[in-house]
């Protein structure tokens, strides 16, 4: 029982202590934001990392995403012998959920794995070959020099891919209602700009924005506590995922009781 009670305790103190360094490596950043237009090129630089670079991808999971939920609603109303009073309805709410729900959570998870992934391993590599004590050498504060124009491209760029997948998952859906229930284009999307709600759009861009900026700010966090050589650049890598993952599902989740 001890033993459990100190694990415990040493789970909870080591979240807590993780937890407050996110937060003030957050604090730095914001401070650095102002500079954003003067170290512009390294903004750049990584808003083609984060969005054009990621785009094919994107593209491709939310045109799959947009299939799935459509199958997923339209089977259900399938299996209750409903699908004919159904059908004004189906576009408008297969709509919502792809605005609302499944477009910034699985383009989230899609960028945590590809661009904060790369973040940690890109910042974990120059931990473990002391460049990062170069930086400190030269007077460069790596906040500023790696920090902050990582964090400011994903929370704008996250919100542009948000709306490239928002268009495929439509596209998607669309077509998989019309192959199998013979939906056409005006009963489909005619549905959705009956039951178009401004906030639902609104809703879905700021946890794409939110989310964007959780995970480039733990994949930088993750990265600069690299340690260990090339088996530590891995393991942070991985670990970079991980955290950013659960931290998306659980802002999901607070966002889903809050909004």
């Amino acid at each position: 029982m001890l033993r459990l009670l100190g694990w415990i305790g040493r789970a909870v103190y080591g979240f807590t202590v993780e937890f407050g360094a996110i937060l003030a490596l957050l604090w730095r950043i914001i401070g650095y934001i102002p500079r954003a237009v003067r170290d512009r090129h390294l903004v750049f630089q990584q808003m083609a990392i984060v969005g054009a670079d990621s785009l094919p991808l994107v593209i491709l999971i939310g045109s799959f995403t947009g299939a799935i939920a459509a199958l997923q609603a339209t089977n259900l109303f399938a299996k209750f012998n409903l699908i004919a009073i159904a059908r004004p309805y189906i576009g408008g709410s297969i709509a919502t959920v792809v605005f609302t729900e499944l477009t910034p959570v699985l383009t989230a998870l899609v960028i945590a794995g590809r661009v904060g992934g790369a973040i940690a391993a890109q910042i974990g590599t120059m931990a473990v070959s002391e460049q990062l004590d170069a930086l400190e050498m030269m007077a460069i504060d790596r906040d500023r020099y790696l920090g902050m124009p990582r964090v400011v491209a994903a929370l704008t760029m996250m919100p542009v891919l948000a709306v490239f997948s928002n268009v495929v998952a439509l596209v998607g859906a669309f077509i998989l209602t019309a192959l199998k229930f013979d939906f056409t284009a005006v009963m489909f999307f005619d549905s959705i700009v009956r039951f178009f709600r401004t906030s639902e759009v609104t809703i879905g861009l700021f946890k794409s924005f939110v989310f964007g900026g959780t995970t480039a700010l733990i994949g930088c966090h993750v990265g600069m506590r690299t340690a260990g050589g090339a088996e530590g650049v891995g393991n942070s890598t991985v670990r970079a995922f991980t955290l950013s993952a659960a931290a998306i599902l659980v802002l999901d989740a607070l966002f889903g009781y809050i909004l």
